[in-house]
């Protein structure tokens, strides 16, 4: 008998599976919508010139920011 056939339980179905399914049951255009709601938020074409204006205009941050100017300075 191997390991895997030990662990093996084909009707098993964890609570996270039971509930997508049950979900996907009773609410049919959740995909629909979720593919929607993706398409507007993430598929999207980048402007490349405008992410090369916002990298340029990048301010380099300072190693200690809450830091103020004359606290800084050695004495």
């Amino acid at each position: 008998m191997s390991l895997a056939r030990l662990f093996y339980r084909p009707h098993y179905r964890s609570d996270a599976t039971q509930f997508i399914a049950q979900l996907w049951h009773e609410r049919p255009g959740l995909e629909e919508a979720q593919r929607q709601g993706r398409a507007r938020l993430w598929d999207q074409d980048l402007d490349r010139d405008l992410l090369g204006q916002f990298c340029a205009a990048h301010v380099a941050q300072r190693p200690y920011v809450y830091m103020t100017g004359a606290d800084d300075q050695d004495d």
